[in-house]
C-alpha cells in the first residue's frame, strides 16, 4: 500500500521517500486576510501565506517571509457566488467551459466590517461571504503543544442563507492536519497547485462528478478528475469526468478547470470535502438553490444549457460493430421493416471505410459503392444513417500527409503502425488539434461531405484520450486533455446542425460544458448484469453534472469471457431492452449480434416493446424541452423529486423517467428486486394496480413485464398509432392517457 494517511503525500502528492532537505515541494497554508476593498462590485481581500516545512508533521518554517494573493469574490444573481484566487490579473478567466445564460447578471457586492468580522453583502442586503477575526475560546493549562498556526476563516453563503464553511481546523492537533481550509503547493518556485476544504457533516452526501460508476452517494471516495478510456462501466476509469459535485446540504461547487485534479468527498477527512487542482489559480462556483433541480439549473446558467435533439433520434438506433457494406445493410433493414419493427437510424460503425479502424471518413468504394444513393434508399424507407470516426489521425490515412504538412495534429513522438485497435491504444500518428481554429475548418469539412451526401449524425467516439507528447497551438496536452471532448464534439454539433439543420452527436468523452452538444452514450459496458447496474449509475451521476440526454448500448457493448464472441442471454437482451425504452435515447451495439430477430424466443416481445417506445415518443419530447429549460435531465435519481426523504440519496437502481414514471430495471435473470415507492399514489404502468408510497415493494415480475409507476393524476401524452418510423408520426394527433383510478393498463391501452 503507497497510502501513508498523512496529508501531504497522499492528497497533496508529495514524494514521501525524500527527506526534508530533498522535498522539492512546499506547502503554503492560508492565514489571516490584511485588507479588503471593492472593486466594480467585486470584492478583494488580500491573504497571508505561511510556508510550511516540508515534513509530515506540519509547522509554520518561519525563516521564510510570508507571502499575499488576492482572493476575489463575485456574486452572480441571488444563487452563484464565484470565487477566484491564483496568479494574474484577471481572478475570472473565460474559457470553452463556459457560456453564461444572458440574464445572469453580477449582483454588486460590498463590505460592512467590525473587528470581529468582515461582511459580504449584496445589492439585496443579503450575506454572501463572511470573514472572522474572533477568538476562540480556551482554558489554558498545559503547553505540551504548540498554539494553532494563523488560519483563514472564512464562510460562504452562495444563496444568501445557508452556510457553506470552508474548513481551516480539520487536524488532531496542530502538527496533524487531515485538511487544509486553503493552500497551495510550490515547486521550482512556481505555484504548481491550489487546494481548498469546505466542511462536510457527518451525514451528508455527495453525487455528480461526471458518469461515475459508483453508489449513488460518493462520501468517502476520492476521485481523480482525468478522462481516460473507462473501457467498460465498473471501475474507477471514467469517460466523463465533470469537476462538479452537489451536496445533500443543498449547494454545488463547480471548479472551473481543464487541469487535473482531485476530488475527495469527505474521504481523507471525513470532515472535509477537499479538491485539489494542478494549477496556479482556483476558480470556484459555489451554487445555492432550495432543491437539486435548482442548483443544477444555476450550473446549466454558467456552462451552458442543451438543445433539444431531433424528434427521429428518439426511435430505435439499430448497429453492431460493424456492418461492412451496403448489402449486408439493406438486408437488416428490409428485414425489420418485413417482421414489423419499428427503427428510425442504422449506425454504420468501424466498417464503412476501406480498412476497418483505419478512419479516412471515405466510404469503402467497392463495399459502398454509390454511399449517396445507399443513404436515399435508405431515407426513403424511413431509416436515417449515423456514421462512427474518431479524432486520430493514423500514418496510413490519406489525410495524413495534408494534415501533416499545415499542422492540423498534435503529432506523437511514438509512431506505431496502426493494424486494428485493441480500443483504448492511441497507436497513431496524432490527434487533431481542434486548438487550431484551421484545423477545426479542415475536419469540419471532411464531415460536411458525409453529411451532404446523407449522413444524419456523427458518432465523435474516442476523445477522452490525446496524444500527450504532442504539441498544440492553444494549450499544453495537460490543459487539452480533459476538455478534448468538448472542442471535438462542438466542431461535430456545429457542422451537423449547419448542414441538417438538426444538432446532434453521439458522443462518449465528457467534461463541463459538454452537456451543450447532446447527445451522450456510457461507452464499452459488458453485456452483463453488472454492466447494466453500472450503466445506470453512471447514467445517474451524469444527469445530476449537468447532463439532459444519456443512453447506453443495449444490450451491453463487449460479451463474457470471450469479448467478441460470447452468446447474450435471452433474458439479458429482453431486460436491457426495457431499460432502454425508459432511456432518452435507445439504441442497440456490440461485438455480436445486436438485431431482435436472432433472438427468436423473445422477438415477439421485443417487437412489442419497440412499439411502446414509439408510443411514449411524445412524452419523451414533452420532457425533453422541459429538461433543457430547468436544470432537470430526462433519466432522473431519485432525489430530484424527493430530496427530502433521506432514503433517495442511497437509490442508484431505479429512477424518474421525466416527472411521471419511477423505473426499476430487472437487473437479474430470475425477474427479481425490491422498489421502492417514495411519497405519493403510485400506479403500475402495466396492471394498473395502485398503491400508496413510503413503502418498499419486494416482488418477481415476469419477463414481459417491467417494474414501472404512475403518478395517479398524471396525463401523458400518447402515440397510440402504430408506425414503422418517426417519419410516419404527426405529433399532433398524439392523444391523453390519464393514469386515474380506471386504468387498467398500458398494453390494453395500445391494444398491443
Amino acid at each position: 500500500m503507497n497510502r501513508t494517511n498523512y496529508q501531504l503525500f497522499d492528497f497533496l502528492d508529495f514524494d514521501p521517500n525524500l527527506k526534508p532537505e530533498e522535498q522539492p515541494k512546499r506547502l503554503w497554508r492560508a492565514g489571516k486576510p490584511v485588507d479588503i476593498a471593492t472593486v466594480d462590485g467585486i470584492v478583494v481581500v488580500t491573504i497571508a501565506f505561511q510556508c510550511q516545512e516540508a515534513t509530515k508533521e506540519i509547522h509554520a518554517d518561519t525563516a521564510i517571509p510570508l507571502e499575499f494573493k488576492r482572493l476575489s469574490l463575485e456574486a452572480l444573481g441571488d444563487k452563484i457566488l464565484r470565487v477566484g484566487i491564483g496568479e494574474g490579473k484577471d481572478a475570472f478567466p473565460d474559457s470553452d467551459m463556459l457560456e453564461f445564460a444572458l440574464d445572469l447578471e453580477r449582483n454588486p457586492l460590498s463590505v460592512t466590517k467590525s473587528d470581529k468580522e468582515w461582511n459580504v453583502v449584496d445589492s439585496r442586503g443579503k450575506l454572501r461571504a463572511k470573514f472572522s477575526f474572533e477568538d476562540h475560546p480556551k482554558d489554558h493549562w498545559s503547553e505540551l503543544l504548540p498554539e494553532p498556526q494563523e488560519t483563514l476563516e472564512m464562510s460562504f453563503y452562495p444563496g444568501g442563507e445557508k452556510e457553506v464553511k470552508m474548513h481551516g481546523f480539520d487536524q488532531f492537533f496542530p502538527a496533524r492536519q487531515d485538511a487544509f481550509g486553503l493552500a497551495y503547493i510550490k515547486e521550482g518556485g512556481l505555484t504548481q497547485a491550489m487546494t481548498i476544504s469546505l466542511h462536510a457533516k457527518p451525514d451528508e452526501k455527495f453525487v455528480g462528478t461526471g458518469e461515475r460508476f459508483a453508489k449513488m452517494d460518493l462520501a468517502g471516495k476520492t476521485f481523480q478528475m482525468k478522462n481516460q478510456d473507462g473501457q467498460g462501466v465498473n471501475s474507477q476509469r471514467t469517460y466523463k469526468n465533470v469537476p462538479f459535485y452537489l451536496s445533500s446540504e443543498l449547494y454545488g461547487m463547480f471548479l472551473h478547470t481543464s487541469a487535473y485534479c482531485k476530488f475527495s468527498m469527505a474521504d481523507h477527512s471525513t470532515r472535509s470535502v477537499q479538491v485539489l487542482s494542478e494549477e496556479p489559480s482556483l476558480d470556484i462556483f459555489l451554487i445555492g438553490g432550495d432543491k437539486p433541480e435548482e442548483i443544477l439549473y444555476q450550473y446549466r446558467r454558467i456552462t451552458g444549457f442543451p438543445s433539444v435533439p431531433p424528434l427521429w433520434s428518439f426511435g430505435i438506433w439499430m448497429s453492431k460493430m460493424t456492418y461492412f457494406s451496403a448489402e449486408e445493410v439493406y438486408e437488416i433493414c428490409d428485414r425489420l421493416r418485413q417482421e414489423d419493427y419499428p427503427c428510425d437510424v442504422i449506425h454504420l460503425d468501424t466498417g464503412w471505410f476501406k480498412t476497418d479502424w483505419l478512419c479516412e471518413w471515405e466510404f469503402n468504394p467497392e463495399r459502398f459503392p454509390d454511399p449517396a444513393g445507399f443513404m436515399q434508399r435508405l431515407r426513403k424507407d424511413g431509416y436515417k444513417v449515423s456514421l462512427w470516426q474518431m479524432p486520430y489521425i493514423a500514418k496510413e490515412a490519406a489525410q495524413h500527409d495534408e494534415a501533416k504538412e499545415n499542422n492540423f495534429f498534435g503529432e506523437s513522438l511514438k509512431v506505431s503502425k496502426q493494424e486494428g485497435s485493441n480500443f483504448s491504444a492511441l497507436d497513431y500518428a496524432g490527434t487533431i488539434d481542434f486548438t487550431y481554429p484551421k484545423a477545426v475548418a479542415w475536419y469540419k469539412n471532411l464531415l460536411r461531405n458525409l453529411l451532404e451526401t446523407g449522413a444524419v449524425c456523427i458518432k465523435t467516439d474516442f476523445g477522452e484520450e490525446i496524444h500527450m507528447d504532442a504539441s498544440y497551438h492553444r494549450m499544453n496536452a495537460k490543459q487539452l486533455n480533459n476538455i478534448y471532448g468538448l472542442l471535438y464534439q462542438k466542431a461535430a454539433f456545429e457542422v451537423t446542425k449547419e448542414v441538417t439543420g438538426e444538432g446532434i452527436v453521439w458522443a462518449r468523452a465528457g467534461w463541463a460544458g459538454c452537456q451543450r452538444y447532446p447527445l451522450h452514450w456510457g461507452g464499452d459496458a459488458a453485456a452483463t448484469w453488472d454492466g447494466l447496474a453500472g450503466s445506470l449509475r453512471g447514467g445517474l451521476h451524469l444527469g445530476l453534472s449537468g447532463f439532459a440526454f444519456w443512453s447506453h448500448d443495449v444490450p451491453g457493448f463487449h460479451a463474457l469471457p470471450d469479448f467478441m464472441n460470447s452468446i447474450i442471454p435471452d433474458e439479458l437482451y429482453a431486460r436491457w431492452t426495457q431499460f432502454g425504452v425508459f432511456s432518452s435515447h435507445i439504441r442497440y451495439h456490440g461485438t455480436s449480434k445486436r438485431e431482435p430477430y436472432h433472438y427468436p424466443k423473445i422477438a415477439d416481445m421485443v417487437r412489442r416493446w419497440w412499439k411502446l417506445r414509439y408510443a411514449l415518443i411524445p412524452y419523451i419530447m414533452k420532457e425533453s424541452v422541459q429538461s433543457t429549460l430547468t436544470g432537470y435531465p430526462v433519466l432522473r435519481a431519485m432525489l430530484f423529486h424527493d430530496f427530502d426523504d433521506p432514503t433517495v440519496w442511497h437509490l442508484d437502481d431505479q429512477y424518474y423517467f421525466g416527472a411521471d414514471f419511477l423505473v426499476a430495471p430487472i437487473m437479474n435473470d430470475l425477474g427479481n428486486r425490491k422498489v421502492y415507492l417514495p411519497k405519493g399514489d403510485w400506479v403500475d404502468f402495466f396492471t394498473g394496480e395502485k398503491l400508496q408510497g413510503k413503502q418498499w415493494l419486494d416482488r418477481t415480475w415476469p419477463l414481459e413485464e417491467m417494474p414501472v409507476w404512475v403518478k395517479l393524476g398524471a396525463s401523458l401524452p400518447i402515440y397510440s398509432q402504430p408506425v414503422t418510423s418517426t417519419d410516419e408520426m404527426n405529433l399532433e394527433q398524439q392523444e391523453m392517457l390519464f393514469i386515474d383510478q380506471d386504468y387498467k393498463g398500458i398494453w390494453k391501452f395500445l391494444g398491443i
